[in-house]
């Protein structure tokens, strides 16, 4: 396998880059809105658990990015599945914006749904690229597909 570290480490790098700049717009401890106001589930996972399993899932993110682009960007598909990439790493770092920043679970559940669509084509198309890329990206569909449903439910719990 073709290892280019400096490009593994940027790849990693600049997804928990973006992971942590959407955490900027995530409730501090105590705020009155997500704490006091915003309706939750008995089922919501604890705060403590959101830092860990973002991490990794960054993490698997930039590992499946390096194996799509290592082998260059004239390999057949990869310009398309990087593009799709960007545009879900982007809405990744949107949900936070909206649901958090505009405090609108019905925003961010539109939102939510958009980026639950662009990582299932991310993942088709780097599994025509590499299919061990696509499959790093399983853990970060099933989260969202659950942080899916938590956003639609908090967004009923609070109509």
């Amino acid at each position: 396998m073709n290892v280019n570290p400096v490009l593994l480490i940027a790849c990693i790098g600049l997804c928990l880059l973006i992971g942590f700049a959407g955490s900027a717009f995530t409730p501090q401890l105590g705020a009155e809105w997500y704490y006091s106001v915003l309706k939750k589930p008995s089922w919501n996972p604890p705060d403590w658990l959101f830092a860990p399993v973002w991490t990794v899932l960054f993490i698997l993110m930039g590992v499946s990015l390096f194996l799509v682009i290592k082998d260059g960007l004239d390999k057949p598909g990869v310009v398309a599945a990087l593009i799709v990439f960007f545009v879900q790493l982007y809405l990744n770092f949107a949900w936070s914006a909206v649901f958090f920043g505009l405090q609108s679970p019905f925003g961010g559940f539109l939102e939510i749904v958009a980026l639950w669509l662009s990582i299932v084509l991310t993942i088709i198309l780097f599994g025509a690229v590499s299919t061990t890329a696509a499959y790093l990206l399983i853990p970060y569909l099933l989260w969202v597909s659950f942080a899916s449903y938590l956003t639609f439910t908090i967004w009923n719990l609070n109509l």
